[in-house]
């Protein structure tokens, strides 16, 4: 199979998908090495870059996928949402980053951190695909929650590692050293 052929394909599968696709996927169903889609892969996410295209290949979320480019943004949410905003409450993200920040992590656990019922916050969060359940805890039974590769993806970033450090956001405060102690517990 040809360069060009393996190009062709691989927009055309990757038109298609949903959500990220890992090199290796790719690989197995074009029948071609892994490395060699990764870097066919490489070189095509810098070809669109270097010409300029609407929309771009990203490795995002451990695959690759087409997104509409950065710079086109108020366009596409303009088409996409008619003018509807469908945004997060400040509740919602408070506790989307508690979850973020502390997973995987009880409903529980989270309630207890903001200090408020978050049943119907979680009941949304779930329902978005931005959290989702993975497993119980051992000892309470209780269901643990986690972010999904959609809130990863949405976020541009690959892996909870790859969260920004919270250091920097939070107050100067006396007695700083013990919360975060009890948040990273």
């Amino acid at each position: 199979m040809s360069k060009e052929e393996i190009q062709r394909s691989i927009e055309a599968i990757l038109m298609v998908v949903d959500e990220p696709l890992a090199e290796v996927v790719l690989a197995q169903i074009i029948e071609v090495p892994t490395e060699e889609i990764a870097a066919i892969l490489a070189e095509m996410a810098e070809s669109y870059d270097r010409e300029g295209r609407g929309f771009q290949l990203r490795h995002i979320a451990g695959g690759w996928r087409f997104y509409s480019h950065p710079d086109l943004a108020p366009l596409v949410e303009k088409f996409v949402l008619d003018g509807q905003q469908s945004r997060l409450t400040q509740a919602a993200l408070e506790t989307l980053a508690v979850i973020a920040y502390r997973q995987p992590i009880s409903r529980a656990r989270v309630s207890a951190i903001r200090g408020v019922n978050v049943e119907a916050v979680m009941k949304t969060l779930v329902t978005r695909g931005l959290v989702e359940e993975s497993g119980t805890e051992h000892e309470t039974g209780a269901t643990l929650y986690r972010t999904t590769s959609y809130f990863f993806e949405k976020l541009g970033v690959n892996s909870e590692a790859d969260l920004p450090a919270l250091a920097p956001f939070l107050p100067d405060v006396d007695g700083l050293d013990e919360v975060l102690a009890t948040l990273t517990d």
